[in-house]
Order: C-alpha cells, then sequence, then structure tokens
C-alpha cells in the first residue's frame, strides 16, 4: 500500500468494520469510507456509522441505498424471520443472501473512480456466524473477479482486498482497535437493537461481542436494553 493512496474501507457501524477503518487510517491512507442501506431491519447501525466514520476520520462518507429486503431471505431483512436467541446449527437465518459480494461490488465501482486499488472489508473467519462470504477463499475469488471484471484491470491494474481482521480472533479484534483509539461505544454489533441502539443482548453478535470484551479483558461498552 502507498501512503497517501485512495482507499475503499466499507463501514457498517460495527465493531469490526470500526476496528477496519482504524486500521487503514493508521496505515496512512485516504479513506473514503462506504455504508450500505440494504433494507436492514436495524437503521440505527447508518447512525452508528456515521459516528464511527466521523470520529474515525475519512476524506469522503457515502451511505448508498441497494434494497436487499426485495429478495428477503434473511432475519436482518425480513422482520417476519425471527433473530434466533439460542445456537443453531449450518448458516443462521441472520445471514443475507450474497450481501458481501453486493457490498464489495459497489466499494469497486467507486474504487474504480478515484483511482484506487485497495478496498477493506471487516469480514472474520474465526468468531463469526459461519457465513460463506467470510471466509478467505471468498475475498480471494472476489480480488480475481476484480481484475477481469473492470477497466482498471483489463488495462493492467490489480486490486487488493484487504480484510485484515480474516484470521483474529474477537478478543484479538478489540484489542487491536483499543490500540489505535476505537471508541466501541459508538458501534452497534446486535442483530435486533432498539430504536435508540441498545443491544439486545442475547443474539448470537451480541454474545461474541460479549465475549470478546471479556476474553480481551476490555471493559464492554455496550449499551444494553435490558
Amino acid at each position: 500500500m502507498r501512503p497517501q493512496a485512495p482507499a475503499v474501507v466499507l463501514v457498517s457501524g460495527g465493531l469490526d468494520s470500526a476496528t477496519t477503518l482504524a486500521i487503514a487510517r493508521d496505515a496512512g491512507l485516504r479513506c473514503f469510507a462506504l455504508s450500505v442501506a440494504y433494507g436492514q431491519r436495524h437503521e440505527v447501525e447508518l447512525d452508528a456509522a456515521r459516528r464511527v466514520v466521523a470520529a474515525v476520520g475519512a476524506e469522503q462518507h457515502r451511505i448508498v441505498s441497494m434494497d436487499l429486503s426485495a429478495f428477503g431471505g434473511s432475519a436482518l431483512t425480513d422482520p417476519t424471520i425471527a433473530v434466533p436467541e439460542t445456537e443453531t446449527e449450518g448458516i443462521p437465518v441472520t445471514y443475507v443472501p450474497a450481501r458481501n459480494t453486493v457490498f464489495l461490488s459497489l466499494a469497486l465501482a467507486w474504487a474504480e473512480t478515484l483511482d484506487a486499488r485497495d478496498i477493506f472489508i471487516g469480514v472474520n473467519a474465526v468468531d463469526y456466524s459461519g457465513y460463506p462470504d467470510c471466509r478467505p477463499a471468498f475475498i480471494e475469488a472476489f480480488r480475481a473477479l476484480a481484475d477481469v471484471a473492470t477497466r482498471a484491470g483489463t488495462e493492467g491494474a490489480r486490486f487488493k482486498i484487504h480484510a485484515p481482521l480474516i484470521e483474529l480472533t474477537k478478543a484479538e479484534i478489540i484489542i487491536r482497535g483499543t490500540a489505535l483509539g476505537v471508541d466501541y461505544g459508538q458501534t452497534v454489533s446486535c442483530y435486533q437493537p432498539d430504536r435508540a441502539g441498545r443491544a439486545c443482548g442475547r443474539c448470537e453478535s451480541c454474545r461474541i461481542r460479549r465475549a470478546g470484551f471479556a476474553a480481551a479483558g476490555v471493559p464492554d461498552p455496550t449499551s444494553y436494553a435490558d
């Protein structure tokens, strides 16, 4: 990565993406933050994304609308599907079909217009819910796609899809972000927060997050509804 080079960073408003933005900023890159209003049932995560970007810093922050609720199939986009509050087998109903493929495609489009070659995404393959689009194989496949699907790629440019958290535990992510000054109290990870942004404390994302702070030995700043 070239210092002061432009980079597109996907920012959801959660713990992982906040850490990823801080890592990109620490690398000296000019960060262009991208958030997506994808029809999620918890709009408060976009408010969290705005707070995160304002605190960590970015050259620009854009929120793009791409309504994946039109297709349904996920508890995060269909309010008639309950968010599980106990462990489930297989890929959970909180998986949003092709979400990270869509997100990275949007990031790639913006990267081309910015003449950027670096794209950051906060996926994690250790403490996660088993989503197929959080695995190293997916990241590598999308990188290869970017090189053949774009004008920049056909002209010889090579894109890099950075997933700096992909092999870290949640505790390691929290320790890294804390060292970079990330205020996790500004983030929202819950799958079903209330309108004030308070976490339920029961969904899988809440359980993983809470265990991560405990393992890291860092006080949990999360605001819980209960």
